[in-house]
């Protein structure tokens, strides 16, 4: 009698120990949240192409619940004098919305800002001469637009 009560205390503590196990490791991966979203917004290139490589590749990324929803570049152009901004736009979308989400957004808004203006400025070098000139202009005038009223 003993030896069952034992051998079902034991099945019923090593069914707890599963049930916590598996739900420490589905919720394992979230845990990082912040360090990832942090990592996706910084102003570097190698930050943008992570970035740009997760949003390519979602649902690898879908346990944690990141927006990914964009308007790209709101009421301003997305490609302004055939610049291609509309990226740039896109990841300055998703560093608000998740900030935002996180309730952190005040604290990130001027470096998701920064990276924006980096971004913007990593296309512009694409072109050279006076269209280079023109890019940057038109970058500086989308970064101060974000600053003032993003």
């Amino acid at each position: 009698m003993h030896r069952k009560i034992a051998t079902g205390l034991a099945a019923s503590t090593l069914a707890l120990v599963t049930v916590a196990a598996t739900a420490t490791t589905a919720s394992a991966a979230p845990a990082d949240k912040p360090q990832v979203l942090a990592s996706w917004t910084q102003t570097s290139a190698s930050s943008y192409n992570a970035w740009a490589a997760a949003r390519a590749n979602q649902a690898a990324w879908s346990a944690y619940g990141f927006n990914w929803s964009t308007d790209y570049c709101s009421t301003s152009p997305d490609n302004p004098f055939g610049f291609p901004f509309s990226m740039s736009c896109a990841r300055h979308d998703f560093g608000y919305r998740n900030y935002k989400a996180a309730g952190t957004f005040d604290a990130n808004k001027s470096r998701i800002d920064s990276a924006f203006y980096e971004d913007l400025k990593r296309v512009c070098n694409a072109y050279s001469g006076g269209t280079k000139t023109s890019c940057n202009g038109t970058a500086w005038t989308y970064y101060q637009a974000v600053r003032a009223f993003g």
